[in-house]
């Protein structure tokens, strides 16, 4: 082989894809090429983690870390979807807890157990455990946007989650700090209207995940006149719903969602009104998943109706069972389920209409898993302290309602005396249902 040759050959060699290799971000780090589709090269990835290293300097202010970070923000928001994953893995695999120091602070609270040193021994040891990735999203959160920057990395985050489990440590530490500066004490809860900005009423209109809004004359019907609707604000994401429920003022408890939404039903007389329905709960933000408001939320919204309108004496939901048809499928017979693809068209006293409403009970009122309703939306309202209150025959009869529940819904009752009651039951794995679910049982 000549030198031309030779030389034509390593060339090819390095134009060549290399095989799909995961490396860690330590190996990558530590490498001098660039493999597969790795988004950054080693060179790169070492400078984008100096400027995290930098943000967290304890030399610097917290106003030099603030500035530091949103460079790194400024940075983001034109890095493309692979640089961006770089980055998060970065902030993964790179702050992690010094295990030396964890290990030594655990030995000392261990061998003060039983001592008047135990409880400072506590303290030492949980501070040894705090990650420095915990201090790096507090200096991201110093600045003015940083909050609102952390909670869109994290909803852009989570559909890699499923397909890379080094992503989970940044995916947990951002969950746990969230929790803390998302706590319902920093909340505002306000009402929203037709005369509110129109930027947050198109923002009911993009977040709206029950029943989609549908126009402008549709959304207007929703919050005028007989209706409310109410909303939690971060003062860091002032113009931004973090969870909103609307709210139906009506003579008694709604059985169908479709006279909830015809925009030319007669409104209801407020001064006579003695339910408040809630029809539709919907939560805003990907990037706030696992943070909790809805409990607070509902109560907040209970006792503010009830300060307007004094003659409100019921609180009930009108629900989705989004999980009921997925669920039937795999527990009912054959023939039941080809006799329910025309449910609408079974008779009251129909002998497979009166069985889907025995299995759609049996489903809310005794399926749990890991101990809790199987069902999403009921986990919500029953750990929020209702109880099953009704089945409804073709309570949503969109294609949407038929497909998650062959049509039926659900009225969870929020009863202020019993909530802590139903709560205690759950926990003991008991559902809260009423009687009129339970007759239904098959």
């Amino acid at each position: 082989m000549n030198t031309t040759e030779w030389i034509v050959q390593r060339v090819s060699r390095l134009r060549a894809p290399s095989p799909a290799v995961t490396r860690s971000t330590q190996e990558r780090l530590q490498a001098r090429l660039r493999q597969g589709e790795e988004a950054m090269s080693p060179r790169a990835l070492r400078h984008k983690l100096d400027e995290l290293k930098a943000i967290v300097d304890p030399l610097v202010s917290e106003v030099e870390g603030g500035r530091r970070a949103q460079a790194v923000v400024d940075w983001y928001a034109s890095a493309t979807p692979a640089h961006r994953r770089d980055l998060w893995l970065l902030m993964s695999e790179r702050f992690v807890a010094d295990p030396a120091q964890v290990k030594a602070a655990q030995e000392t609270y261990l061998a003060t157990v039983g001592t008047p040193d135990e409880a400072a021994a506590e303290v030492l040891y949980r501070r040894a455990t705090v990650s420095p990735r915990r201090r790096l999203l507090q200096r991201f959160s110093a600045h003015p946007e940083g909050i609102a920057f952390l909670v869109n990395l994290r909803a852009e985050m989570q559909a890699q989650l499923k397909t890379d489990r080094r992503l989970r440590a940044l995916d947990v530490e951002m969950e746990y700090m969230f929790s803390t500066w998302f706590d319902v004490g920093f909340l505002e809860l306000r009402r929203i209207s037709w005369d509110s900005p129109a930027s947050l009423v198109e923002k009911l209109i993009k977040y709206e995940a029950v029943h989609d809004i549908r126009s402008w004359d549709d959304v207007k019907n929703r919050l005028d006149s007989d209706r409310r609707c109410y909303g939690f604000f971060h003062p860091r994401l002032p113009g931004e719903p973090l969870i909103f429920v609307e709210v139906a003022l009506v003579n008694e408890i709604a059985t169908s969602i479709t006279p909830l939404l015809d925009e030319a039903a007669a409104p209801a007389d407020l001064d006579r009104a003695t339910t408040a329905i809630f029809y539709s709960i919907s939560n805003t933000q990907a990037g706030l998943r696992g943070v909790s408001f809805g409990d607070s939320l509902i109560k907040r919204v209970v006792e503010t109706l009830h300060q307007e309108f004094p003659r409100l004496k019921t609180f009930a939901t009108l629900s989705p069972i989004p999980g009921l048809r997925t669920w039937l499928n795999k527990a009912a017979p054959a023939d039941l389920l080809k006799a329910w693809d025309n449910a609408a068209e079974l008779g009251e006293k129909a002998p497979e209409r009166l069985a889907l409403l025995g299995w759609a009970a049996r489903y809310l009122g005794m399926e749990l898993q890991d101990g809790k309703p199987l069902d999403p939306v009921a986990r919500f309202h029953l750990g929020n302290g209702a109880r099953v209150e009704r089945l409804n025959w073709a309570g949503d009869p969109s294609a949407k309602g038929f497909k998650q529940s062959y049509g039926l819904m659900v009225n969870y009752l929020y009863d202020p005396k019993r909530l802590d009651k139903n709560r205690a039951a759950l926990t003991q794995g008991k559902i809260p249902i009423a009687t009129a679910i339970k007759d239904l049982y098959l």
